[in-house]
């Protein structure tokens, strides 16, 4: 492997690492960084005293690389080279070179801050900004000075991690790329469809690589390659949902050409020779955490111009490539992606950090730091499961760290009976068990097999797990059934390491518990996704904290009128709809006797709009959540006319007496306000309306009670009877003209008017201002037949530059009247 790019830097890299030990690499992808920095350190004796922990964002990068290192190294996997992800490990002993998932190391940092037996530590592909890759890199920063760090990506942000990892080396490899040539094709089809059209006119020598944002666009971008006819080309797929058997063909040399169909895992790390053509959709399925309506959510997005870079990069590994965009050249995109501890729950890591001394989270050495909304929130969050008290972590936390777990799953096994709790655990771990979008055969069939008047959804997991065993797990069998086979075969290793710890810390593995102690498990572990039902007629909800929701179709417990979801996600159809899952039917008793300091009540006051009348009742809450009314007889007076008076500012309810005379007082007291503020006149606006009409409603709790209140007298009580006065006299009902006429003046938010007739304007050469004289409205200068022929404020320049053209025309029309 010395003829790799990478190996045109080994020195320098060996030079850093002798000196200060901390490196920055920044390499090209396919330059060999990620299987072969581990080997330098191995074989230039910097692993003598330990091993190295190399850090992979991916469980799937990191079994595939270990596998590959190994290889080359040949010796067996799980010896000297092995790997570590979230319940699954192949290491020994005598492993000098571990591949691990982020939060892996982590959590052994927790358990000793100094890693004994580490001699260093990789960051790679750091540029992705995963959340444990971020906060690992900085508890390795105070573990020891002898610690080798090196941190290593083909794109990175090499200015600010100089400066956060000072002093550093940075070393930069060209690598031996070729040119790739980089094409846009766009189209209103699917975007598998595009992606099949592109590949059908394609001639090319070597392998094709297509980046899809998911498993279901990549099964439909198969269909549509072999449907046009594959060329003798074998077509593959490569996600994380596949079998390790199925991941490790789609980078297998087999001497057949191939076109390999992959999620983004196939971005970076993993490297897939001989790959000429490289199609991209230009899209990503992004996972975020929405701490203001404490939801995930998985929506396909636009992916950066980082990623479009390194995706374009797999068509120049071997030799000149071309990279099929499918979206247009001029698309606007941003330069890299979001870190993900701007966009995921931290309550996991904040537990963790909690436990390892950091008092408070917000002085902790971020590389870039959460919103401290997102911090807040993953506090309350602890503090309602009990992991903290007054912000420092509690006995009870730190029993739940020992779970390889998000704090709720690992707060419902210390609630509930352990083993059935394990084994809930484990099915919510993985991908989805059961298979979304199956067509009316799978379904039935599923019914038939699960089918049961049951109070949980997870029981149906429970349920398709079973019956997945019991067909040892076959892939046609499950496909039957709309299981997903991979994800049920790793179910029971899962299970029996949770039930491994639980033991440990002392719970009682064999006891099952009752239904009844399971639900209250699942309660207490998400007292924030309580939710109610708001009709029988619909799966609509209400959740804590005023978030509203759907209850998932096909759950068991849409017959319960209250539930708690252990999974609200947001999904991306043709609107956006959030969605419950997982839930499981409670009883309003266990919300007071498992949460007493948070039932409360309250009176909630609304507007009834059939009835055009505000009712009240007292209602019983779960935090803010409604769960029992009864209604009043009488609303709060000071609620009951706020709500009426807002109805009549937005219009849905007419006061006999608000009529023009009313509004004509508002804009004539608001013309004084703002063009003679030395009156002291406040101004009527929005929120004075507001204030008038509530007076105007006081003690009325119906439109029938307000409809004929006198109008005037309250909005005139706005100004005291001098300030009435002012009013009368600066913007008056009416001008007196130099020819004894009385015009009405109209005051309108765009300034006054007067409208006359051009006879009653003979004699009249200037308008009388108002408003301290600091107003002078506008005249309508009207033809006898009421329409007007000029707008002014200029009677002089009238008269002057344009009556006698006027009059001429006029006189031919209306002879009869006066014309001077």
């Amino acid at each position: 492997m010395a003829n790799l790019p990478i190996y045109e830097v080994e020195g320098k890299i060996l030079d850093a690492l002798r000196g200060g030990g901390r490196l920055i690499l920044s390499a090209p992808t396919g330059s060999g960084k990620s299987t072969q920095v581990p080997q330098m350190l191995l074989k230039h004796g910097f692993l003598d005293k330990g091993d190295v922990v190399v850090l992979q964002p991916r469980r799937l990068a990191a079994r595939m690389l270990a596998a590959r290192v190994a290889e080359e190294l040949g010796v067996e996997l799980g010896r000297e080279v092995g790997y570590q992800v979230r319940f699954e490990s192949a290491v020994s002993a005598a492993t000098k070179i571990r591949f691990v998932t982020e939060g892996i190391l982590l959590r052994r940092m927790i358990d000793d801050p100094s890693l004994p037996g580490v001699a260093a530590i990789v960051f790679d592909e750091f540029h992705e900004r995963h959340l444990y890759g971020d906060v690992t890199l900085a508890r390795a920063l105070d573990a020891r000075p002898d610690l080798k760090l090196i941190v290593m990506s083909a794109t990175l942000d090499v200015e600010r991690l100089e400066t956060y990892l000072a002093p550093c080396v940075t070393v930069r490899s060209e690598g031996r790329t070729f040119p790739v040539a980089v094409e846009h094709h766009a189209s209103d089809a699917p975007v598998w469809d595009q992606a099949a059209d592109v590949f059908a006119r394609w001639d090319g020598e070597g392998d094709v690589l297509i980046f899809m944002p998911g498993g279901y666009e990549i099964s439909r971008t198969m269909e549509a390659i072999r449907s046009r006819g594959a060329k003798g080309f074998d077509v593959l797929p490569l996600h994380g949902d596949l079998s390790p058997r199925d991941q490790d063909a789609a980078v297998a040399k087999t001497g057949r050409r191939k076109v390999v169909v992959a999620t983004n895992v196939a971005e970076t790390s993993i490297t897939i020779d001989g790959v000429r053509l490289v199609i991209d959709s230009g899209l990503a399925r992004v996972a975020r955490y929405d701490p203001q309506r404490g939801i995930n959510t998985l929506l396909i997005e636009k992916i950066s111009r980082a990623s479009a870079e390194q995706r374009a990069g797999r068509a120049g590994r071997t030799a000149p490539g071309t990279c099929a965009r499918l979206w247009p050249s001029g698309e606007t995109r941003q330069a890299c992606e979001l870190p993900e501890v701007k966009r995921l729950d931290l309550a996991e890591v904040v537990l963790a950090l909690k436990d390892a001394g950091v008092a408070d989270v917000r002085t902790f050495r971020w590389l870039e730091a959460p919103t401290e909304t997102a911090l807040a929130d993953a506090e309350r969050l602890l503090e309602a499961l009990g992991a903290l008290k007054g912000g420092a972590i509690t006995a009870l936390g730190r029993r739940m760290l020992k779970f390889p777990l998000h704090p709720r799953w690992a707060r419902m096994l210390l609630a509930g009976p352990a083993r059935p709790a394990a084994l809930l655990a484990a099915l919510t771990q993985g991908r989805d068990l059961l298979l979304r979008g199956c067509d009316r055969e799978t379904e039935a069939f599923r019914e038939r097999i699960l089918a049961d008047k049951e109070t949980s959804d997870f029981w149906r997991l429970v349920k398709a797990y079973a019956w997945a065993e019991k067909q040892d797990f076959k892939l046609d069998a499950c496909r039957r059934a709309g299981i997903h086979a991979v994800t049920a075969r790793q179910v029971g290793p899962l299970f029996r390491q949770i039930l491994r710890i639980a033991e440990k810390e002392g719970l009682d593995i064999q006891r099952e518990g009752s239904e009844e102690e399971l639900r209250k498990s699942v309660l207490t572990a998400f007292p924030d996704r309580v939710a109610r039902r708001l009709d029988e007629g619909t799966l609509r909800c209400e959740l804590v904290g005023g978030r509203r929701g759907n209850l998932a179709k096909e759950s068991v417990a849409r017959h319960a009128p209250l539930i708690v979801a252990a999974e609200v996600r947001e999904v991306e159809g043709k609107e956006l709809n959030t969605i419950l899952s997982l839930a499981t039917a409670v009883e309003p008793a266990w919300l007071k006797e498992l949460f007493p300091e948070a039932i409360s009540t309250r009176v909630s006051t609304t507007y009834d709009s059939g009835a055009r009348k505000v009712v009240a009742a007292e209602e019983l809450c779960f935090r803010d959540l409604a769960l029992e009314s009864k209604a009043l007889e009488r609303p709060p007076a000071e609620e009951a006319a706020r709500l009426l008076a807002v109805e009549v500012v937005a219009g849905r309810l007419k006061l006999d007496g608000w009529d023009h005379g009313v509004e004509q007082w508002i804009e004539r007291v608001n013309l004084i306000a703002k063009r003679a503020p030395e009156l002291g006149i406040a101004e009527i606006d929005e929120g004075g309306r507001r204030a008038l009409m509530e007076q105007l409603c006081a003690g009325a709790s119906s439109y029938k009670e307000i409809k004929s209140r006198s109008v005037m007298a309250a909005v005139k009580s706005w100004l005291d009877a001098a300030g009435q006065g002012l009013i009368e006299k600066h913007a008056p009902e009416r001008l007196t003209m130099s020819n004894g006429k009385t015009p009405k003046v109209t005051y309108a938010p765009e300034g006054p008017y007067v409208a006359l007739k051009i006879q009653d304007l003979f004699g009249v050469s200037k308008i009388p201002a108002i408003a301290l004289g600091k107003v002078t409205p506008l005249v309508h200068i009207l033809a006898p037949s009421q329409r007007p022929v000029q707008i002014t404020r200029d009677l002089e320049g009238f008269w002057r530059d344009h009556y006698p053209g006027i009059k001429k025309e006029l006189q031919r029309k209306y002879p009869r009247h006066e014309w001077r």
